[in-house]
Parts: C-alpha cells; sequence; structure tokens
C-alpha cells in the first residue's frame, strides 16, 4: 500500500544537512546532547520522545522512538502508558479549549 510517509525515508533524515549543512550540524549537536544520559536516564528519555512523538503524530518519530524504546530496555506496557499519557494531555489541552466556548456562550447571554 502506498502512502504519503515513506518508512524507507527516515532513514534518509542525515540528507537534511544537504541545503545547510552548518545548520543541520548545530541541530544534531543539540540534539544529540538532548537524548544524552543526564537527570533522565537514555530509555526515560527515548519514552518520552515516544509519547511526544504520538502527540504531534509523526509516523517517523513513532517508528524511530518504538525501535529505540525496546531497545533501550522499556517493554509495551511502559510505551503504551507513556502513549496514554501524551493521548490525555493532549485530549485536556483541547478540552480546557471549553472554556473559552463557555465564555463566549455566557457573554452573549444565551
Amino acid at each position: 500500500m502506498e502512502t504519503y510517509y515513506d518508512p524507507a525515508d527516515l532513514p534518509k533524515f542525515g540528507q537534511i544537512a544537504e541545503g545547510n549543512p552548518d545548520l543541520a550540524r548545530k541541530f544534531f549537536a543539540w540534539y544529540n546532547a538532548v537524548f544524552a544520559e543526564g537527570a533522565l536516564t537514555a530509555r526515560e528519555k527515548s519514552l518520552i520522545a515516544l509519547a511526544v512523538s504520538h502527540a504531534v503524530q509523526c509516523p517517523y518519530c513513532i517508528d524511530a522512538y518504538s525501535k529505540d524504546a525496546l531497545e533501550k530496555g522499556s517493554d509495551l506496557e511502559q510505551m503504551t502508558e507513556a502513549m496514554h499519557v501524551a493521548a490525555a494531555i493532549r485530549g485536556g489541552a483541547s478540552l480546557v479549549h471549553g472554556v473559552q466556548m463557555l465564555n463566549h456562550v455566557h457573554k452573549t447571554g444565551m
């Protein structure tokens, strides 16, 4: 089945340097620093990345961080829980904007 997102494109991510190698070097240096062990373990960061991948709906990121989380020792239960945390935050962020709707309804006297 043909889709807009081609899984074969994920390994080509480094090609973004073609248009501006200096900016790409800076991005990848920063990116690698972000994912280095620190206050959070690499496994914890991978789970966060997996959750955010679902929130921003990036299929490339979902593929990459599903694989990465497994490689770093996460299991399906942990990965699923992380995904649900992201979904809950995204859902809550949508619902909290309902206050704007209520303010408008009350302001117009309905």
